[in-house]
């Protein structure tokens, strides 16, 4: 049979009674131990209080509970009970195929780059939006629907995007995703069939993305970048070029926007040539020194795919992304869906229709907005105090800054970062593999932590820099 063993908050399954019940106390006993249901140092109940609550005789308990002690699971001291010990964790049955962890001191901390803060998610504007969309939502939306997505959402996404980026923007040229990566996987197919070979791609971004391209069959030469972003002018010397991706209003990682010459260049090239131009408009709305950079895409609507999504304004659990397409693409894209890929959730769907529709939308990017600014200003003050020698980069826009560090300090940083408990990325984890190796930097992603974490987060920061 099953008890519950309240004392614990835990379901034990027991065997019945005799020996079979004790073998089976003891070995949820060590089930609860090797899970970290029960701690190092927790105290057990009495032999007598565990009885009475299971129903069984004292002496079983007691006789469980002894043996585990003389296996090392538990401990006993005259006075302090019985206990969980301390060093009571088995070895694995296979530590090769085990990683290795670092040794830890303190809490543990993120400051990778590409999440916002989760916790600051807006639970209660949403819901309320979700309760209003699904309230008038026709019948007709729970079913199997339209591979474009809700007409609600692209229609108050059109209005959004051209107030807001810049996009020229209508519901029919507006594809709903599950977020960038989906868009960019149909995209890699439809260029594929219009015998694309060749993408090409900034020399520093996410192999992620990378990888998704030449799942689909296309090479991915890299541009070079500087100061003023992708050398979008050697476009034209890659000859089997057909396309190019760009993270130009906030360069991922660097943190540099697209200089407009270079804007310019890219237009250019994709009107000469025929070429597309995908961009990823990933975090376009948090700009804090200025107004945002319009969208690249309005620049020409016909060679120029818009893709955002809600990752990083709202949650990337949402999987709620759109294309702004040329009206050649549509067709293509909603066929590359095809049935097995129509659908982001309606109901999702509907609720950021009526969450954008509101003004709840904006009201939120306008809060995170103040508080991603006060922890980069936070960021930039710690570092000139306690690490005056770090430049930093990248901060007029986003969620994440980067820090130089000395030639061939990347890794050792990273290394003391983990033994500290503090999770950081390197410059180099987004190098492109045919780019060269330029500078040592970190990639610092201030949005992650929450808000009470983000202090600690910082000082631990701070304590492993040079």
């Amino acid at each position: 049979m099953t008890d519950s063993w309240a004392t614990f908050g835990a379901d034990l399954h027991l065997e019945p009674v005799g020996q079979g019940l004790r073998s089976g106390l003891m070995e949820a006993l060590r089930e609860a131990v090797r899970t970290g249901r029960l701690t190092p140092g927790t105290r057990l109940p009495s032999s007598r209080v565990l009885a009475a609550d299971l129903g069984v005789a004292r002496n079983t308990v007691a006789d469980a509970y002894a043996e585990l002690v003389a296996e090392g699971w538990l401990t006993a001291r005259q006075g302090s009970g019985t206990r969980v010990a301390r060093r009571s964790a088995p070895r694995r049955k296979d530590p090769a195929a085990a990683p290795a962890r670092p040794a830890r001191s303190g809490a543990g901390y993120n400051l990778k780059p590409g999440s916002p803060d989760l916790s600051a998610f807006p639970r209660t504007a949403w819901l309320r939006a979700a309760r209003k969309a699904l309230t008038a939502a026709p019948d007709e939306a729970f079913g199997y629907g339209d591979p474009h997505g809700r007409l609600e959402l692209r229609t108050v996404l059109a209005e959004y995007l051209a107030r807001a980026r810049g996009v020229y923007a209508d519901p029919e040229r507006i594809v709903i995703c599950a977020g960038f990566a989906h868009g960019l996987s149909l995209l890699g197919r439809v260029l594929r069939g219009r015998r694309v070979r060749d993408v090409a791609v900034e020399s520093y971004g996410l192999d992620l993305h990378t990888n998704l391209l030449t799942e689909a069959g296309l090479r991915t030469p890299c541009l070079p970048l500087d100061e003023h972003g992708s050398r979008t002018g050697e476009l034209a010397a890659l000859r089997g070029a057909g396309a190019v991706l760009l993270t130009p209003a906030h360069q991922f990682p660097t943190g540099v926007p697209l200089h407009p010459d270079r804007r310019a260049a890219a237009v250019d090239w994709a009107r000469s040539t025929g070429g597309l131009i995908l961009e990823d408009d990933y975090d376009g709305e948090f700009r804090y020194d200025r107004q945002p950079v319009g969208a690249l895409q309005g620049l020409d609507p016909e060679r120029v795919v818009h893709l955002g999504t809600a990752s990083k304004s709202l949650a990337p659990a949402l999987r709620l992304g759109w294309m702004v397409l040329p009206r050649s693409l549509v067709g293509e894209v909603v066929a590359a869906k095809g049935v097995s890929e129509w659908m982001s959730g309606s109901p999702d769907q509907l609720t950021l229709a009526e969450f954008i529709a509101s003004g709840a939308y904006d009201r939120h990017v306008r809060s995170m907005r103040l508080r991603y600014r006060r922890r980069r200003d936070q960021l930039v003050a710690a570092l000139a105090e306690r690490a005056p020698g770090i430049e930093v980069s990248g901060i007029a826009a986003g969620l994440h800054a980067v820090l130089e560090l000395p030639a061939g300090a990347e890794r050792s940083v990273i290394q003391a970062a983990a033994f500290q408990g503090l999770a950081l990325d390197g410059l180099a984890r987004y190098r492109h593999p045919d780019a060269p190796a330029a500078r040592d930097a970190l990639v610092i992603g201030y949005g992650s932590p929450s808000e009470s974490a983000w202090a600690g987060a910082l000082d631990a920061l701070c304590r492993v820099l040079p």
